[in-house]
């Protein structure tokens, strides 16, 4: 386990010890991730770059006697939700954590899963609004720790399924695949070509002289305040004005001859060259051509920036910074849905004091705050400890 997984386990057991009393039955860790590139491609059935990452969601569990779930948040200060399993769960609108706990039951009952009542404590080291899928991993941490406890075996494909349908059925983000997937499937060492139509996974070996850094702008996002979802009508609108199933079955011929608003037009443009980039850049990161995997990441913040519409200026600042010290040596984007968060960067490892101290200098968050850097390798889905 590394340093920052005991500080969490160990966090995590003591809130539950705190509040129930006794230790755990069992703890559960589902990683967040980053993406390299393909954004908003996921919910247009096609491509994206993501791999798992060293902070986390740690879900503590025991069974209870009855069919009440009690659950407390220690990210939140403790704070606390109950409900019961034999009653139809509604959102907490008081405490929006706890729709992510009440949505992830929910979506696992619906599947047929006979659950026990629970006793559950949640913890995570995942930076929140950072765009690093906190909210994915919390739902594939919790439905792994509810279907193990039940005694219920859940493949780790089908269970980021569910874990999607929580999240877009009760949370109401209308959210792709990737942020589950890679939660539940993560590789060590690996990021995941994702297929979002069939689910396919490719693994993409990166060097061990590669590294990937992660830098938080300090702008919080938030998903469900109607920009995603407005994003997901338009390509979806797109698609159908084009004939096709989805945008991953278009091409820019096809886009050029379809009766499309000019800003449709433009949401349609980003997915479709997104997707091939995509595909370009898992081929040049298995190459190890960095050179050309920073050119296509910048190309993908550009087409984010000017078509998708979904960076903001301290975002595209910072993006700026990490392209002008990192050079040809590889590159760097906004990852997530977008609207703030996080920005990643890929570079040969022998450069990451240099642009750390770089960033470090140039940037500050809107609070005047120098921002929060990550450097990751790629780490493993979700597991029981």
């Amino acid at each position: 386990m590394t340093a920052q997984d005991q500080s969490l386990y160990d966090r995590v057991t003591a809130s539950f010890a705190a509040r129930f009393g006794d230790a755990p039955d069992l703890v559960v860790r589902a990683p967040g991730r980053v993406n390299l590139i393909g954004e908003h491609t996921d919910y247009n059935d096609g491509f994206v770059l993501p791999c798992a990452i060293g902070p986390a969601t740690m879900v503590a569990v025991s069974k209870r006697n009855d069919n009440n779930v009690e659950v407390i948040a220690a990210d939140f200060g403790d704070a606390g939700d109950q409900f019961s399993l034999e009653l139809p769960l509604e959102r907490n609108v008081e405490q929006p954590w706890a729709d992510y706990v009440r949505g992830m039951i929910s979506a696992l009952q619906n599947e047929g899963c006979a659950l026990s009542g629970a006793k559950i404590a949640i913890a995570g080291s995942l930076p929140k609004g950072a765009g690093l899928s906190s909210s994915a991993s919390l739902e594939v941490a919790l439905g792994k720790a509810m279907s193990a406890l039940a005694g219920i075996d859940i493949d780790n494909t089908r269970l980021a399924q569910i874990a999607q349908r929580a999240e877009c059925d009760f949370v109401g983000t209308q959210c792709g695949i990737m942020d589950q997937l890679i939660s539940a499937q993560g590789k060590a060492g690996h990021v995941l070509l994702i297929d979002c139509r069939n689910l396919g996974l490719t693994d993409v070996p990166v060097p061990d002289d590669v590294a990937i850094m992660i830098v938080h702008s300090g702008v919080t996002r938030g998903l469900v305040d109607g920009h995603y979802n407005a994003r997901r009508r338009q390509c979806e609108a797109a698609a159908a004005a084009m004939g096709v199933p989805a945008l991953r079955d278009a091409d820019l011929e096809l886009l050029a001859a379809a009766s499309l608003d000019a800003v449709t037009k433009m949401r349609a443009r980003h997915v479709i060259t997104e997707n091939q980039r995509t595909l370009d850049a898992a081929d040049a990161l298995a190459k190890s051509d960095l050179a050309t995997l920073g050119m296509l990441m910048a190309q993908s913040h550009a087409s984010m920036r000017d078509d998708f519409e979904i960076t903001v200026p301290p975002v595209d600042a910072l993006v700026a910074m990490l392209q002008k010290a990192i050079g040809a040596q590889g590159g760097a984007r906004m990852t997530g849905g977008g609207f703030g968060g996080a920005c990643v960067a890929v570079m040969p490892i022998a450069m990451v004091a240099d642009v750390q101290a770089a960033i470090t200098a140039e940037y500050r968050t809107p609070e005047g705050n120098a921002p929060i850097i990550m450097v990751e390798r790629p780490g493993p889905g979700v597991a029981i400890l």
